[in-house]
């Protein structure tokens, strides 16, 4: 199964904890050595009362249920996941051509500087690096970059 045999489309309540299971999983693959703020339970429940009733959530979708997750929250990206059996199956560039879809005036970002795929990811979507932070003002505590993707005039 490929990505385009994926349905994109936003979240409902029922989504969240789904949702909330991918963003774990996909935290844990990516993120070894990045110690997570909050439990899988405060995790689930963010989810559950925070990113899916109060943001735009996007999920996609397959037979088996959700395999990743794209949240907007004005001009930020908030969260970008995928399960992590479909990374590099071109999920996340279908993702990304939502989210430059639903927000055509420019997104910003912030990453962890430890997750370099992600980087690499970004900056091949046209995101530009417009910081680096010691990390003091996220919960991980965890040095990260900002990206600001503008489109082209």
């Amino acid at each position: 199964m490929n990505s385009d045999d994926v349905v994109l489309r936003r979240a409902g309540d029922a989504d969240a904890l789904d949702a909330a299971d991918v963003w774990l999983r996909s935290f844990t693959a990516a993120l070894p050595s990045v110690h997570r703020a909050h439990d899988d339970a405060e995790v689930r429940a963010w989810f559950s009362y925070v990113v899916v009733p109060q943001h735009e959530t996007w999920v996609a979708v397959v037979e088996s249920g959700v395999v990743g997750l794209l949240v907007l929250d004005g001009g930020e990206l908030e969260q970008l996941y995928l399960e992590p059996s479909w990374r590099g199956r071109g999920l996340g560039d279908r993702f990304m051509a939502l989210a430059k879809q639903r927000r055509p005036d420019g997104l910003a970002l912030w990453t962890f500087q430890v997750n370099a795929a992600a980087q690499r990811f970004y900056e091949r979507h046209g995101f530009t690096e417009v910081e680096r932070t010691d990390g003091l003002r996220n919960e991980e505590r965890e040095p990260d970059v900002r990206y600001v993707w503008q489109p082209q005039e």
